[in-house]
């Protein structure tokens, strides 16, 4: 026999753990209407961050193909068995059609659902079901069309920007979304794959476990989507200026603005969500006052405001395909008024003559255009700023009709899309 060292060999219930894990997020997200953020943490705590990662990642895959998933079950299915098999079975499809191995998965899954207490006796139905989508899925799922958003956000999107836009905006959600970075001034990101986008960030190859990648410990960047960085850059801080950054966590305009040199306040209502504001400030050496406060509390002048309004993110799908089985809608209304009383609070926020930047990473035109409209309607000493002309890589029909900027999922699809964004620069006269 050799002596011979012989590699470690993962564990199978390494699989088996990450699936187990990722069908208890798929059943509180379908089922009980939670987002991944809210409840991540606890169902996936005890396991190790290669499961974690791995749940999380079967789980987005999912439901960003769930439309097919379901359309490939119902030709096997006579009806829908309870929540949690039919999570099982969406789990072992969208593997089985991502091309692995059978008898790895089906056996894995049987194996989940036989153990679950008040389902185990449906473990033969989960067998036969994934052998025939083993057989023919993969072939069934190319056929397929690309998964269309539910109705319920569908159909005011299309009503905003047409049919052929929304097959696009469509289309960069299920490809999901590479990884962007912004660079601090002067860091040198030669190490990293990836490839500089127009307006200035640095995107991704293959993202990898961020925190081992070449600047991450030295603090030369963070992780912001590309179209998430531009709001900041309209802003224009300057070396000195007094700029308030609200409803600021985790911190990527917060950082863009003390890299600029400005005296940067920066107020989020989550204590939670600024002690990670707080740990990127000190892993990237930038400094800002950190203040914990109701956006409509908080009182001061200022040269310049910043205001990423709380919304529906439906700008941000193709990141969180998660938010669109997990909502309904019916909360769009309470955020539009509230981003209309923020909004004034803050212009009453900024000096004569100075600026306000509202943003939302929102697709609805009643979070974007419509606020900005009512804005101008409403304060006589408002107009929309210049500050678009001097960014680099916006295209001249990105511009709206009242002067904002509107950013989509499906912008610069040749290189892997977008956040949906809008944004305006809104200025105060003397």
């Amino acid at each position: 026999m050799s002596d011979t060292p012989v590699a470690p060999v993962t564990p199978v219930a390494n699989a088996t753990n990450a699936r187990r894990a990722a069908v208890a997020l798929l059943d509180k997200i379908l089922g009980d209407g939670r987002l991944m953020s809210e409840i991540a943490g606890p169902v996936l705590e005890r396991l190790n961050a290669e499961d974690r990662a791995r749940a999380q990642r079967l789980a987005l895959s999912v439901l960003r193909s769930l439309e097919r998933v379901d359309k490939i079950l119902a030709k096997h299915l006579r009806k829908a068995p309870a929540l949690h098999v039919r999570n099982a079975l969406r789990l072992g499809t969208v593997e089985l059609c991502d091309g692995g191995a059978a008898h790895g998965v089906v056996n894995d899954v049987v194996t989940l659902v036989g153990r679950h207490r008040r389902h185990g006796q449906l473990k033969g139905l989960v067998n036969a079901v994934l052998r025939k989508v083993a057989a023919d899925g993969p072939t069934e799922w190319a056929k397929l069309r690309t998964p269309r958003l539910p109705k319920w956000l569908r159909a005011p999107l299309q009503q905003a920007w047409g049919n052929e836009a929304m097959h696009a905006i469509e289309a960069a959600h299920y490809a999901g979304a590479p990884l962007d970075l912004t660079p601090k001034p002067g860091a040198d990101l030669s190490g990293l794959d990836g490839d500089w986008l127009p307006s200035g960030s640095f995107r991704l190859r293959d993202a990898g476990q961020v925190s081992t990648l070449a600047g991450y410990a030295a603090g030369d960047w963070w992780v912001q989507d590309a179209a998430a960085a531009i709001p900041a850059l309209l802003v224009n801080a300057q070396a000195g200026e007094a700029v308030l950054d609200l409803c600021a966590a985790p911190g990527g305009k917060t950082m863009q603005l003390a890299a600029a040199g400005a005296d940067v306040t920066a107020v989020d209502v989550s204590e939670k969500r600024l002690a990670r504001l707080r740990e990127n400030l000190a892993r990237t050496g930038l400094s800002a006052t950190l203040i914990q406060s109701d956006a409509l509390e908080v009182a001061g002048q200022f040269d310049a405001v910043l205001l990423d309004a709380p919304c529906s993110a439906t700008g941000t799908i193709r990141r969180h395909p998660d938010l669109p089985h997990a909502k309904d809608g019916a909360a769009f209304g309470e955020l539009i008024e509230l981003q209309a009383q923020m909004l004034a609070h803050a212009w009453s926020l900024v000096k004569p003559g100075g600026r306000l930047v509202y943003c939302t990473c929102s697709l609805l035109p009643d979070e974007g255009e419509c606020q900005v409209e009512d804005a101008l309607e409403m304060f006589p000493d408002m107009t929309i700023g210049t500050g678009l002309n001097a960014l680099k890589g916006l295209e001249p029909d990105w511009i709206t009709e009242e002067g904002g900027l509107r950013l989509r999922p499906d912008f610069w699809a040749d290189r892997g899309g977008m956040d949906g964004f809008y944004m305006a620069e809104l200025c105060k006269q003397k």
